[in-house]
């Protein structure tokens, strides 16, 4: 994740992502002046899915539509979840509630204009942590 795509509150702490939507304050410190951080690249998963139907636009599903996986990770030190695919290559058979991922930077999908790149998450390691 870029470093200008998070930011975290001065005062309180808080984290915000993705900044350019975060726009609701900590009540604690409304309108507290924010900072450009980087977020933690590795989590552990907190939830699952994979989707077996090609979503309505405008996503642009790959054709043929083929299922994809989407991994919620807890990320420890920030306490948020963050969603993104699971990468490619993974098997989601062996993907488990509390395992380790890292994130990595995946196509999502290419056109005339080139290839457009995503986060997505990669497993660590196939052991529960």
């Amino acid at each position: 994740m870029s470093r200008r795509s998070s930011a975290r509150g001065v005062e309180s702490g808080s984290y915000f992502f993705p900044k350019a939507v975060a726009v609701s304050a900590n009540p604690l410190a409304p309108f507290e002046e924010r900072e450009e951080v980087a977020l933690s690249r590795r989590g552990k998963v907190w939830s699952y899915t994979t989707n077996h139907y090609k979503p309505p636009p405008p996503y642009i599903a790959p054709e043929p539509f083929e299922p994809y996986t989407v991994v919620a990770v807890e990320l420890e030190q920030e306490q948020m979840v963050v969603l993104g695919l699971l990468a490619d290559g993974a098997d989601p058979e062996l993907l488990r509630v509390g395992q380790e991922v890292e994130l990595v930077l995946g196509k999502l999908f290419e056109d005339e204009q080139g290839e457009h790149v995503v986060w997505k998450w990669r497993p660590i390691d196939s052991e529960v942590g």
